[in-house]
């Protein structure tokens, strides 16, 4: 790997990690165009890595909530905190996670068998319908009963976890894609949605990479040391430009786009790639 390489690769991360247009599938389809094996050791070590940089951005963005959910936070609380069903607390982000470890657990050598482009290709396609009905159910159909992430229930936490299971189980979907479509069909607002979608992918992001790592480690090298860690600085800053921008243009870049985006995508690889 060259350090250009390692340095499109970790763009790639940062750039897809939290909004819904699958970064696996992004990293899986960008491997092959290099020519790499992306389920080789190596590969699957570097991708750990510049994911715990994007996953380190998260947490630097929401480090003020974290805080709050452990006891920690210094801000005056604005809310009625003796109501704790309308305040997010730990047991909402653990039925929102618990699901996905479960089922990522139980069926990941099954789950890694299913990593190909063409896989990823009917995972774009596939999640993509789901978001554009996500939307139209949440405009036409949906009662909207939680407008702020506060305001969310410990039911729709667990069924946003269940969606979750969707993107585990097929590669390609997107994580955040099957959260933030399954919280608007829920009942969660657009923005409450994301916003718990972004909170949870830090615990169930550090489990998995962590878990991985345990295999991963001996990868990480003098040799490879330098390509790592320049992938991890790389992925950490895009991550944080892309959250920070995508929470400022929420209004204005619903969920259809992404969609729109993942339909063009496979198209186009499909046509001049896979063909």
């Amino acid at each position: 790997m060259s350090f250009i390489v390692a340095i499109v690769l970790a763009i790639v991360e940062g750039l897809t990690e939290f909004i819904p247009v699958s970064s696996t599938g992004h990293m899986i389809l960008t491997a092959k165009l290099f020519g790499y094996d992306d389920q080789s050791p190596e590969m699957k070590t570097f991708e750990i890595v510049i994911q715990l940089g994007a996953i380190l951005a998260m947490a630097w963005v929401y480090r003020e909530r974290i805080l709050d959910l452990l006891g920690l936070s210094q801000k005056v609380k604005t809310v009625n905190t003796n109501a704790p069903s309308q305040r997010l607390n730990l047991l909402h982000v653990f039925l929102g996670i618990l699901p996905a470890l479960l089922v990522g657990y139980v069926f990941r050598d099954f789950i890694k068998s299913l990593f190909s482009p063409s896989t990823v290709l009917w995972a774009l396609v596939v999640g993509g319908a789901f978001m554009l009905f996500a939307e139209w159910f949440s405009k036409r159909k949906a009662n909207i009963t939680a407008p702020d992430i506060d305001q969310l229930t410990y039911k729709q936490a667990l069924l946003i976890g269940v969606y979750q299971c969707i993107s585990v189980l097929w590669p390609g979907f997107s994580r955040s894609g099957s959260t933030i479509a399954g919280g608007m069909l829920s009942g969660l607002s657009y923005r409450a949605a994301s916003d718990f979608s972004f909170l949870i992918a830090i615990p169930i992001m550090c489990a998995v990479s962590g878990y991985e790592m345990l295999d991963s480690y001996r990868y990480l090298t003098s040799d490879t040391l330098g390509y790592f860690l320049v992938g991890f600085i790389v992925a950490f800053i895009v991550a944080y430009v892309v959250i920070v921008a995508f929470f400022k243009l929420i209004q204005k870049i619903r969920l259809r786009h992404f969609a729109y985006y993942r339909f063009i995508l496979a198209a186009l690889f499909w046509i001049f790639i896979m063909r």
